[in-house]
């Protein structure tokens, strides 16, 4: 006869399963700042990663990491780790606007890896200069948006004839105001440096890093490591220390499934705090990336 776990027995499961994600979360955490400078330091440069898809969660980790390194007194400068094609529009003036308010307190380089095109490049335009490798792809300054529209159903009310469903005319509208927004960033912090045109930025080519440095899309080649160095040095320090910030992965995996008093508790890692939490609806293996139906996004070419 198989005998039935008692409470006791549920109890002391689910505290070693809590202290089992504890031991989890520990260990698959991206590094976390770390703020405490050593003797001799003269403060520290926070690196904080722009990867992937510019999306409102992604930024939401952004905005939050550079908001720590503007109240944190031992930050004196900050680099952005930019490896990304752009995303969503909203996302990316949010990030431009954050990564705007981080560059009137602190000196802000930016050092793009892979890309930096469309709404990541937006994003790093209010930085004090930019670096790029030699094989780095960046600009991309443009808007995709659909075009057309689906008519609606019979069965659908709406109040006026444009209520969900702007005309042709109207989303066309809506992406050269939103292109000539971005061009106007572009010609207003790259504008003592940029060759070329208004109608030629706007053209949304990509440019290798040399080029991007010759044209003044960005300023310097170099690696991370010399970004770091270059942005310490604005911000006047001669020894200091590094915090470099991941963003936590996305794979959603399980972490840990527990047998409870209520049944089997099952956790994931959190997006947010990349802690564990207590998973209350259905899983996902991945995360769908976020698409706006109006304005795709500004999209790198």
């Amino acid at each position: 006869m198989k005998r039935k776990p008692s409470a006791a027995s549920a109890k002391e499961t689910f505290v070693v399963a809590i202290a089992a994600a504890v031991l989890v979360s520990a260990v698959l955490a991206p590094v976390a700042y770390d703020y405490g400078s050593s003797t001799q330091s003269d403060g520290t440069v926070s690196v904080i990663t722009v990867s992937g898809t510019i999306s409102a969660t992604t930024v939401d980790g952004i905005s939050e990491d550079l908001r720590n390194a503007r109240t944190n007194e031992s930050v004196k400068a900050v680099v952005l780790k930019v490896d990304s094609g752009g995303g969503a529009v909203a996302p990316s003036e949010r990030l431009y606007l954050e990564v705007l308010r981080t560059a009137e307190q602190m000196p802000v380089v930016a050092s793009v890896q892979g890309t930096g095109a469309s709404g990541a490049y937006y994003g790093m335009l209010p930085a004090d200069e930019i670096f790029v490798l030699s094989s780095t792809q960046i600009g991309s300054v443009g808007v995709i948006g659909s075009g057309g529209s689906v008519p609606y159903p019979d069965s659908v009310i709406r109040t006026g004839p444009d209520k969900a469903q702007p005309t042709t005319d109207q989303r066309e509208r809506t992406v050269e105001s939103l292109k000539r927004q971005f061009v106007g960033r572009v010609m207003e912090h790259r504008g003592e440096n940029i060759s070329l045109s208004r109608e030629e930025v706007a053209y949304a080519r990509t440019y290798l890093g040399p080029e991007a440095v010759q044209n003044g899309y960005a300023d310097r080649i170099g690696a991370l490591p010399t970004a770091i160095d270059h942005a310490a040095e604005l911000a006047g320090m001669e020894d200091y220390d590094v915090a470099r910030q991941e963003p936590p992965s996305s794979l959603g995996l399980i972490l840990l499934a527990s047998q409870t008093d209520n049944g089997t508790e099952i956790y994931k890692r959190s997006d947010r705090t990349n802690g564990l939490v207590p998973v209350t609806g259905p899983l996902m293996v991945d995360e769908v990336p976020y698409h706006d139906p109006e304005v795709t996004g500004n999209a790198s070419a």
